[in-house]
This record gives C-alpha cells, sequence and structure tokens, in this order.
C-alpha cells in the first residue's frame, strides 16, 4: 500500500483537549505535545522510523529510560497539556505494552493522553480508550476500517502517516477527508529524530484536504524555529521528542506557545 503525495501537493518543504467538534480550534492556540515512544517496557530514541534499531532514551531530562521518571522530568520541563504515546511493540504486531502505559497514568493520572497502540479493529480499540485517546494510523488501517472506527469513536486522533514522499496506507484515505476527525497527524516517519526539520509541504497538504480539521506535525522538529514555522505552514501543534530531551527546545521556548 501507498502512493506519492496528492496532485497539486508540495514536495516536502525545505530539508534544512480531545475536541467532539469537527472544526479548528477558534483561538488560534498551538500546543507542543512531547511523545512518548515505547519499546520493550522502556522509553526509547525514536530515529527515521527505523524501529528495529531504537535504543533507549538518553536524556538531559533525567538519567533513566523508565517511563515513571521520564514523564515526571518531562512535566518538570513544562506544564505541558497533554502525552501522545506509541506502542512500538503493538505496532510491530507485538503485544500491548498496557502495563507501561498503566504506569504512565499513576504518575499523571490527570494528564491526556494520545496512544498510538497500532489499533486494527474494534476489539483494539476498548483497551486503548480507556486509558485515553485512540490514535488511528493509516499505517495499520485499510481506509474502511479507518472510517469505521472514528465512526465508532468520533474524538479518535487520524495520523496521516508518509515515509518521505510515500503515504503508508490506503490512497483512498486521502480521498475522503470529510471523514476525518478533528484531530489529525501530519506524520513523516522519515524525518522522526532527523534533524532535517518538520515536513512543512505535508502540513499545508493536508490543511488543505481538511481545513476543518486542527493539524499536528510529526517527525523533525529541531528547535523554537521550526514550532513557528510549523504554526505558519498551519498546523495547530507539533509532536517533539528528541529535542527536548537534548535541551534544543528548552521552558522559554515552550512558553512563547503557552
Amino acid at each position: 500500500m501507498g502512493r506519492h503525495r496528492p496532485a497539486g501537493q508540495p514536495a516536502a518543504a525545505d530539508k534544512l483537549e480531545e475536541v467532539n467538534a469537527h472544526d479548528a480550534a477558534a483561538d488560534g492556540s498551538y500546543e507542543v505535545i512531547p511523545v512518548i515512544d515505547l519499546m520493550g517496557g522502556l522509553v526509547v530514541h525514536a530515529r527515521f522510523g527505523d524501529r528495529a534499531h531504537y535504543r533507549p532514551i538518553r536524556s538531559r531530562l533525567c538519567d533513566s529510560a523508565r517511563i515513571e521518571d521520564v514523564v515526571p522530568a518531562l512535566l518538570g520541563l513544562f506544564a505541558f497539556r497533554r502525552l501522545y504515546v506509541a506502542d512500538l511493540d503493538a505496532l510491530q504486531g507485538r503485544p500491548w505494552q498496557l502495563s507501561t502505559i498503566d504506569a504512565l497514568r499513576r504518575v499523571a493520572p490527570k494528564l491526556p493522553l494520545w496512544i498510538d497502540a497500532g489499533i486494527r479493529d474494534g476489539q483494539d480499540l476498548s483497551p486503548v480508550a480507556e486509558r485515553g485517546t485512540p490514535v488511528l494510523a493509516s499505517e495499520t488501517l485499510t481506509a474502511a476500517a479507518a472510517e469505521r472506527l472514528l465512526a465508532a469513536c468520533p474524538t479518535a486522533v487520524l495520523s496521516v502517516d508518509y515515509r518521505g514522499e510515500r503515504l503508508l496506507g490506503e490512497p483512498r484515505l486521502l480521498e475522503r477527508p470529510q471523514h476525518w476527525p478533528a484531530n489529525v497527524i501530519a506524520m513523516n516517519l522519515a524525518r522522526v529524530g532527523s534533524g532535517l526539520g518538520p515536513d512543512l509541504g505535508l502540513i499545508r497538504a493536508l490543511r488543505r484536504l481538511a481545513p476543518r480539521s486542527r493539524v499536528f506535525a510529526a517527525g523533525g522538529v529541531r528547535s523554537a524555529l521550526d514550532l513557528r514555522r510549523c504554526r505558519e505552514a498551519g498546523a495547530s501543534g507539533a509532536l517533539v521528542a528528541s529535542a527536548l530531551h537534548d535541551g534544543r527546545i528548552v521552558a522559554p521556548d515552550l512558553a512563547q506557545f503557552s
């Protein structure tokens, strides 16, 4: 499955609360969402979408890759409004890491979570929805399954996944944006942890396809400047991991977007 960007969609530019309403944030707010990538019960450093070679996170914020240590360290950096959690074991067809996600819930019981756990059908939906907002990823779903799951859970988040210029998923998903939810992630796995910068072209393209959805950038954000560029491209926020842990984005930067 997969295809290149829709006709008229620009190529990747510059190499350098849960809502039920289907419309963009009226106040123009912009949200930075830390990413927690889980593998084997630990928080790992994601790079280029090459999951077989991910290693436990090494962070300036804490000396541990345990979720019980990483999450408090992130919240000590800034009062983030939510976290994005990717269960990479589940995304690769292995058992879910629900006990690790439950440990996160105990550390921050009131913090909203977006959870990508490789949801493929309705049976997968309930355990994730009990713990947070499900993320439906194009890389693991047919377009028909995505529409059925969105009908069952309208507050779910849709992640439109690319690797470089190639869509991971069925092209039909791009042809029916009227069925997309309020929150959509513009994910480019080739840019995750890469230092290449965000895919501004993908943000703009998804904003044109679904102007009533809020689009969140994911992959490649390196700095406060990149956060601003994503906002200028039409993003309502950005998912960030490496730049938080290595100190390229710090508390004063984050305060600009609060």
